[in-house]
């Protein structure tokens, strides 16, 4: 099994931010004016990376920290699409072999941009691409694997988008971040809550997929039903129980929002922003309309943009994408 996940270090999401700063220049954090007179709403743009997606921002770390000579077969990583997408880009920037294990309902967007970038896709079945990211099951291949959800290096390289929040919005009261298996909330909030003044984390869910909701309530972690969806990358029958004690300690909570919210979502920030989010990307907004109680500086990180053409098309039309 994988070694159980360690929060990491403000020092260790510095040295990661120092190590991608060459190669990914800083996200904007603009307000989207919506004029609520007790709370303004602040996005995260991690749609503006080379890659479409925050994603890239782990990835790189992930291979720049490592000794090359352990990548001298090759990089692989289990992912549904944005994970796979970034650590391609970071592969050839190295000039090594990638390989991504992906689950065939994945978006093609992110199928096309991982082949665009040389990488190789395997697919394997749900149930064995959840074993690989949980650890109880791992590919018989020379390329090193890396966890998009454990790995030190990921979860520092996604803590550096809560050191800029931080950064360009000192009073920050709110953040929330969509959860899908979990390191970019875990991350984020590891460099949130190390400030003087820490805002509240929420984690933020697909309702037709909400494993975070359903440990806070029973307390530990369950398995719950699930149900086909257009969001995508977040939503799990299950939590990864190498990181769940670490990502409990650090949120506030978490926000179970509708596929309709999502695409109103969508909708919003084209309309408002010209801001084109996939679904887990705009599921942060959702989340904030949805809660009005939640007040103050809220930012919202929007994760990535990579929405297949069709769907999107459906989205703006007023539609709900088919899962």
């Amino acid at each position: 099994m994988t070694t159980v996940a360690r929060r990491p270090t403000l020092d260790e999401i510095a040295e990661a931010r120092g190590r991608v700063a060459p190669h990914i220049a800083r996200t904007p954090l603009v307000r989207l004016d919506l004029g609520f007179p007790d709370r303004q709403i602040f996005l995260k743009l991690e749609t503006l990376s080379p890659i479409g997606a925050f994603k890239l921002r782990p990835a790189l770390n992930a291979v720049l920290s490592r000794d090359p000579a352990v990548l001298r077969n090759g990089v692989a990583v289990t992912s549904s699409g944005n994970m796979a997408y970034g650590m391609a880009w970071a592969a050839r920037l190295i000039g090594v072999p990638m390989v991504a294990y992906m689950y065939s309902g994945a978006p093609q967007t992110k199928i096309d941009g991982v082949r665009e970038l040389g990488g190789e896709v395997r697919f394997v079945t749900d149930e064995t691409w959840w074993d690989y990211i949980i650890g109880a099951d791992r590919p018989d291949a020379p390329e090193l694997l890396i966890n998009p959800v454990t790995d030190r290096a990921v979860l520092a390289g996604n803590g550096s988008i809560g050191m800029e929040i931080v950064e360009d919005l000192p009073n920050v009261d709110v953040v929330l971040t969509p959860y899908g298996g979990g390191s970019m909330t875990t991350g984020v909030a590891s460099a949130i809550k190390t400030g003087s003044r820490p805002a509240r984390v929420f984690a933020v869910e697909d309702e037709c997929a909400a494993p975070v909701c359903a440990a806070l309530e029973a307390g530990r972690i369950v398995t719950v039903e699930t149900r086909p969806s257009f969001i995508k990358s977040i939503g799990a029958p299950s939590l990864v129980p190498q990181l769940w004690p670490v990502a409990r300690e650090l949120i506030d909570g978490a926000i179970a929002v509708s596929p309709a919210q999502v695409a109103d979502a969508i909708r919003l920030l084209f309309r408002k922003a010209k801001i084109v989010a996939e679904g887990a990307g705009a599921a942060s907004l959702a989340a904030a309309m949805a809660r009005p109680d939640l007040k103050g500086n809220i930012v919202c990180v929007i994760s990535g943009g990579n929405i297949d053409a069709a769907a999107y098309s459906v989205v703006l039309a007023g539609g709900i994408p088919p899962a």
